[in-house]
């Protein structure tokens, strides 16, 4: 057996900032403790391989011209990197890929970009290689919108790779600069997996995107200035809501306020402002509710159930929506409540036995030598 390399990414926790990314906004998230941990072995052969212990699954492709494979879709997410990483000059052979993660699936978790981040870093490792953090996040975004089909922003892979413990990153996705803000020690993050999947390569998180690209069409018309939605104030959106169609504007206003949230929010956290975060966090989740309509029922409900709890500061669905899980912050001596009583009352409603996980903040992506490959 010949040397493997092993790397682990995290996944992230969004608290304010959802759909902001691609619109060149700002976003606050934290890496977490739950993540995508890749082995990789060279082979003798010019393909990748590539197996998973969390499905079962196994799937190989050439490495002269790799395609995506309708039938393993969720292999494209690392052959989507390699190939990318080739593409871009890094050499790159034949080589096997196992996964594991404790991150749960389509739960908006960010399970996507912690497996192409983990993918990029093991495979540069195990060749020798190295990279920037922010060249090997924009080179995994590349993959999931090129290779995948998903016209993700940045903000999942960036976090994945910068993430700093005990901190959240407030991230300019124009720029690229980012803040990092401490998160008290006495503040705990709680993830409620409401048990219904999303899926964001299926058509919707597109289609948000678009008809936001299509605002920007419509609104740069009378204001040439306008590149973006994060180029428009709300007195600007206001102002000229009449060239929009209804259901743009809406997803425009969510998009201009929620970018004032994530400000506010910052701000909040730099100050130990608790109850101004957990106001801005209600508030998000309405948004995205109501102006861009990517929550459910479920996830409704489970905000709902946890800000009547003891302890909560704030609540609100985390991640790109249509099922997933919120993002709750409750005071540590009120954790072990908060779980046991949000569980009952969730299944009492829905009939779904709901996971909850405590998450800490974390650093982004490590690579260890690890040693002999078991596969």
């Amino acid at each position: 057996m010949g040397k493997t390399v092993a790397a682990f990414a995290p996944g992230r926790v969004e608290l304010l900032g959802n759909h902001t990314d691609y619109n060149e906004g700002v976003v606050l998230a934290a890496a977490i403790d739950l993540g995508v941990t890749i082995r990789a072995e060279k082979l003798g052969a010019d393909v990748i391989e590539v197996c998973s212990e969390t499905n079962g699954r196994k799937a190989t492709v050439s490495l002269e011209n790799p395609q995506p494979l309708k039938e393993e879709p969720w292999a494209n997410y690392p052959i989507g990197v390699i190939k990318t990483l080739r593409d871009a000059g890094f050499k790159i052979g034949g080589l096997r890929l196992q996964v594991t993660s404790n991150l749960p699936p389509g739960s908006g978790l960010s399970s996507s970009a912690a497996f192409e981040v983990a993918t990029a870093v093991a495979s540069l490792e195990l060749f020798g290689l190295s990279i920037q953090p922010m060249a090997l996040a924009q080179l995994c975004q590349k993959a999931e919108n090129e290779f995948v089909g998903a016209r993700v922003g940045i903000m999942d892979q960036f976090i994945s790779t910068h993430g700093r413990a005990g901190h959240a990153l407030m991230l300019d996705c124009r720029s690229l600069k980012s803040k990092a803000l401490p998160i008290p020690p006495e503040v705990l993050l709680a993830v409620c997996n409401t048990g219904v999947k999303h899926q964001l390569a299926g058509g919707e998180y597109n289609v948000r995107r678009a008809q936001c690209e299509e605002g920007v069409r419509k609104l740069s018309s009378v204001l040439p200035a306008v590149q973006a939605l994060r180029d428009i104030t709300l007195s600007q959106l206001e102002q000229n809501k009449g060239l929009l169609p209804e259901v743009i504007y809406r997803r425009c206003r969510h998009v201009v306020t929620e970018n004032d949230r994530v400000s506010q929010a910052a701000e909040a956290l730099l100050h130990t402002n608790l109850a101004a975060l957990g106001t801005l966090m209600a508030e998000s989740h309405r948004s995205m509710r109501d102006d861009y309509e990517v929550s459910c029922a479920e996830l409704d409900s489970m905000v709902e159930i946890a800000c009547d709890q003891q302890g909560v500061i704030g609540a609100r669905m985390t991640g790109g929506g249509f099922g997933g899980c919120t993002i709750n912050l409750v005071h540590g001596d009120a954790v072990e409540a908060f779980k046991l009583s949000v569980a009952a009352e969730y299944e009492e409603r829905t009939h779904i036995r709901p996971e909850i996980y405590i998450v800490r903040p974390t650093d982004g992506v490590h690579a260890v030598v690890a040693g002999d490959f078991v596969g």
